[in-house]
C-alpha cells in the first residue's frame, strides 16, 4: 500500500497552517506525517503545527528554503527517504508550500523513481483568503499599500501569476475566512475561482479555518504516476492532474520557479539574509521579501499589533508573523497579519523562550524602514 500525500498550496495569509493545524486535532488516531516549506529564517508556521500536533503524536518536518523547487534534492527527498524507511507507521503525508511556492515541483517529485514506489499523490488543496479575494487584492492592477507602482509597474503582476497557478493545478480550492460572508459574496467567490481555474473539481467552504478531513484526505483524485527521475527534463513529461498542460502561456512550465526570484531593495546587501534563508529565490522577479525583526524588550501586545498595522500601510508588506513576549505574560502571543488586517492570541502553553521575532514577507519592503518603524510605535528596540 503506499502512503497518500495530500500537497496544501495557497498564497500568503490565506490560512494553510490554521487549516492544517485543525485536521491534526481532528484526526488523533491517523499517524500522520506533515512537512512545511517556510518563505523565511524562522519557522512559525512549523511551530504551531508542532503545538497543534504534539498530543498526537504528528511528527513535523521543517523544509528551511521558501522556495521548494530549489532543495526538493537537498531537503524534500532526504525527508521522505526518511519516511519510507518507517513506512508501517504512517497513514499520509501533509505537505504544506509556502505562500509564494506552486505545488509542481512536489508533484512531480512524487513520481521520481527514489518515491514513486511507496507515496502516492492524493490531492493537491488550494486554501483561498476569501475576503482578500472578494475585494480585489489577489488581482491583477490592485496595488499593494506602501508600493509605489510608478517604480514597480509589475509588482501586482506577482501575485495575480502565483495565484492563478496554485489555483490551477488545484483539484480542491477551499474558500477559507467565510464566517462574516453572506450566500451572494459565496457565490461571487466560487465564480471568480471557476474563471481562474475552470478544470478545479471541488470547491469547499471552510468556517472559522476548519475543514471536515473527508473532503481533503483520502480522495485519491490522481492516477499512477509516470517514471520520472530527478535529472528528466520534466517539461516534455504529461502531468497527472487538473491541468493536463503547462499553467499560462510560457515558454517553459514554472517548474524550478524562477520566474519569481531575487533578493534585492529590502536595505540588506544582495543576498544577504540570514544562514538559513536561500539565496535565489524568484530571480525573475525581483521584489519579494522576506527578513526576520527580533526585539529583546516585553511588549504591549496593542502597541504592537498597531505598529504592525501602520507598518503594512506604509510598507509593501503582506504577510507579517510570529511571536512576542509581552510584558506580565507566562504565554508568548503569536500574532498573524495579512496586509494590515492583524490578528493575535496567546499560545496554550508555557513558554520558556523570550524576546520577540516576527517575519515580513512582502513587495520591495525595506528592512530598516520596517525595523525604524517597529521601534518608534511599540516603544521598544526591533532589528
Amino acid at each position: 500500500m503506499k502512503i497518500p500525500v495530500t500537497i496544501v498550496t495557497g498564497f500568503l495569509g490565506s490560512g494553510k497552517t490554521t487549516l492544517i493545524s485543525g485536521l491534526l486535532k481532528k484526526t488523533p488516531d491517523r499517524r500522520l506525517a506533515v512537512l512545511v516549506n517556510e518563505f523565511g529564517e524562522v519557522s512559525v508556521d512549523g511551530a504551531l503545527l508542532r503545538a497543534a500536533g504534539e498530543e498526537c503524536g504528528v511528527e513535523i518536518h521543517d523544509l528551511p528554503n521558501g522556495c521548494i523547487c530549489c532543495t526538493i534534492k537537498d531537503d524534500f527527498l532526504p525527508i521522505m527517504s526518511q519516511l519510507q524507511k518507517r513506512k508501517q507507521e504512517i497513514d499520509h503525508v501533509l505537505i504544506e508550500t509556502s505562500g509564494l511556492a506552486l505545488p509542481t515541483p512536489v508533484m512531480r517529485a512524487l513520481a521520481w523513481p527514489e518515491v514513486r514506489n511507496d507515496f502516492q499523490l492524493d490531492a493537491v488543496l488550494a486554501v483561498v483568503d476569501t475576503p482578500q479575494l472578494l475585494a480585489g487584492n489577489l488581482d491583477k492592477g490592485k496595488p499593494i499599500p506602501g508600493a509605489d507602482v510608478a517604480e514597480i509597474p509589475e509588482h501586482v503582476n506577482s501575485v495575480d501569476l502565483i495565484l492563478n497557478q496554485q489555483l490551477e493545478n488545484a483539484d480542491v480550492v477551499v474558500l477559507n475566512k467565510i464566517d462574516e460572508l453572506e450566500e451572494g459574496g459565496l457565490l461571487e467567490a466560487e465564480d471568480i475561482v471557476r474563471k481562474k481555474a475552470g478544470k478545479v473539481r471541488f470547491l469547499e467552504l471552510a468556517y472559522h479555518a476548519e475543514l471536515d478531513t473527508r473532503l481533503c484526505m483520502g480522495l485519491s483524485l490522481h492516477d499512477e504516476p509516470e517514471m520520472l527521475g530527478p535529472d528528466d527534463d520534466h517539461d516534455h513529461h504529461h502531468h497527472h492532474g487538473p491541468v493536463q498542460s503547462a499553467p499560462l502561456d510560457a515558454d517553459s512550465p514554472l517548474i524550478d520557479q524562477q520566474q519569481f526570484d531575487g533578493h534585492s531593495h529590502t536595505g540588506l546587501a544582495s543576498h544577504q539574509h540570514g544562514e538559513h534563508t536561500h539565496q535565489h529565490f524568484h530571480e525573475h522577479d525581483p521584489g519579494w521579501q522576506s527578513f526576520v525583526l527580533r526585539s529583546a524588550q516585553p511588549q504591549d501586545s496593542e502597541k504592537l499589533k498597531a505598529a504592525v498595522r501602520e507598518v503594512s500601510t506604509d510598507q509593501p508588506v503582506l504577510r507579517a508573523k510570529g511571536f512576542a513576549s509581552i510584558e506580565g505574560k507566562h504565554h508568548r502571543l503569536v500574532l498573524q497579519a495579512v496586509r494590515n488586517r492583524v490578528q493575535a492570541y496567546f499560545e496554550d502553553a508555557h513558554s520558556h523562550e523570550r524576546g520577540s521575532q516576527l517575519v515580513f514577507i512582502g513587495y520591495h519592503c525595506r528592512r530598516d524602514r520596517t525595523s525604524e518603524l517597529m521601534s518608534e510605535l511599540t516603544g521598544t528596540v526591533w532589528e
